[in-house]
């Protein structure tokens, strides 16, 4: 045990003094931060207002085309389109909407168009459509003497509030992300450290570095403190990942939103408003996600899953020498799982309780990513705990499996030079006696 200790000491310190550790770590946190606050600062940006010229030749669309969003329609009298597309840019505009004049009953053959200087964006293109539709359809509402304003107060918007056994409201869409992200998260440390493990043993077993080890050590020895220390430099850093947006969520976004809002005519923007609406909104939808429960089975399948596939990767290293298409052909049956597991987690996502999403999060091979995506729905309604007890053990008894396959293999490959070592020849070294 002194020596695994050894190794995993070795392995650990070896790549936490490296500075792609230190920038990996503070990095990723800074990168989704952004992704957070980034489109809120967007939304407060004046500088991509687009102020549109109209030119109605009707005169029927006079104050139907309404300014929301960072669109500004302006309309001019008397102004000849021909004259106006040209010069629009000297003006101040960043394009030209051209309604031609039209006979109400043919009206559904209004063809509208658009200048500028290049293509507009789709969300641009979405907004025009939508609000000369929006026109054209009050004036067949007045033409065939339908009231509006009756009609939208017949109109009504109904939203269903999901509420769970223990009487907390909760919503799909904050559990959609957080199981996403959390199965993605495990998804990519399945992938990221696996790999740091095959290719740790391989530039071992090529540069020989394994021979002098194992004069000292056992292979088994040698392949779990390194599984186990590569393990231990991916949980410290999402330990750090945990505390840093922790900090951000807690105190650097409440701050940016509060100097946001100290601006009176930021503060009263629609823009702004719906943003405190989202963030109120995420906040409600937190309260119903068992925070405790879902870090304590975030650890649980971020080792759970890193150990059941490492020892796989450990396995890999130890046939492949140099030759990168081989280390490619040889990874590929074991990154499929992984692969496989991410579609389901897919699917998931949006039907947790359907069959494909529970033997996912019930199979060792996908559990660990499936299982995460499940979680934040609820227990015990979405996720029982039969399920939850049967993921846990099952993931144990494979990484228990998958080490003594690994060990078996690693074993004889890690001495191996110069020969292409193939899957048939690998399997027969589970079944050879020692």
């Amino acid at each position: 045990m002194n020596k695994i200790w050894l190794i995993i000491k070795r392995e650990y310190l070896t790549r936490v003094r490296k500075k792609s550790f230190l920038v990996t770590t503070f990095l990723v946190p800074v990168f989704f931060a952004a992704l957070i606050v980034t489109p809120g600062l967007m939304m407060m940006d004046k500088s991509n207002d687009e102020r549109i010229a109209v030119v109605d030749e009707s005169g029927l669309f006079k104050d139907r085309l309404r300014d929301a969003d960072g669109v500004y329609y302006k309309y001019q009298q008397d102004t000849r389109i021909d004259s106006i597309r040209v010069h629009f840019k000297e003006k101040g505009f960043t394009g030209v909407l051209y309604l031609p004049a039209f006979e109400m009953d043919r009206i559904s053959t209004l063809n509208v168009q658009y200048y500028s200087q290049g293509q507009p964006g789709l969300t641009l293109q979405a907004k025009l459509n939508s609000d000369v539709t929006n026109a054209v359809e009050d004036l067949r509402m007045e033409k065939a003497g339908i009231d509006k304003e009756k009609l939208n107060s017949i109109r009504t918007d109904i939203r269903v509030t999901p509420v769970n056994a223990a009487g907390q409201q909760g919503s799909a869409g904050v559990a959609f992300g957080v199981g996403y992200g959390s199965g993605f998260l495990i998804y990519m440390v399945l992938i990221l450290f696996g790999m740091q493990v095959m290719r740790g043993v391989s530039e071992e077993k090529t540069s020989r570095i394994a021979e002098v080890m194992i004069s000292s050590v056992k292979p088994f020895q040698l392949m779990m403190g390194k599984i186990l220390g590569v393990g231990a430099v991916g949980l410290t850093q999402f330990l750090i990942w945990i505390g840093l947006t922790t900090f951000f969520w807690t105190l650097a976004l409440p701050a940016i939103l509060g100097h946001a809002a100290a601006d009176a005519a930021v503060a009263s923007s629609p823009q702004m408003a719906n943003m405190q609406q989202m963030m109120h909104h995420i906040g409600d939808g937190m309260k119903a996600v068992n925070a405790p429960l879902l870090i304590v089975c975030f650890v649980f399948y971020f080792l759970g899953g890193y150990l059941f596939y490492a020892a796989l990767f450990a396995a890999v290293g130890s046939l492949v020498n140099e030759d990168a298409n081989e280390a490619q052909s040889m990874t590929l049956p074991v990154t499929m799982p992984v692969i496989v597991a991410l579609f389901i987690m897919f699917k998931a996502v949006s039907k947790p309780t359907s069959a494909l999403a529970v033997w996912g999060s019930i199979i060792p091979f996908t559990s660990p990513v499936v299982m995460m995506a499940r979680l934040p729905y609820g227990m015990p309604g979405t996720v029982t705990w039969v399920q939850l007890i049967l993921s846990m053990l099952l993931l144990i008894l494979g990484f228990l499996g998958t080490t003594w396959v690994a060990g078996k293999i690693y074993r004889t490959g890690i001495l191996m030079y110069g020969k292409k070592i193939t899957w048939g020849e690998a399997v027969k070294w589970i079944f050879r006696k020692s």
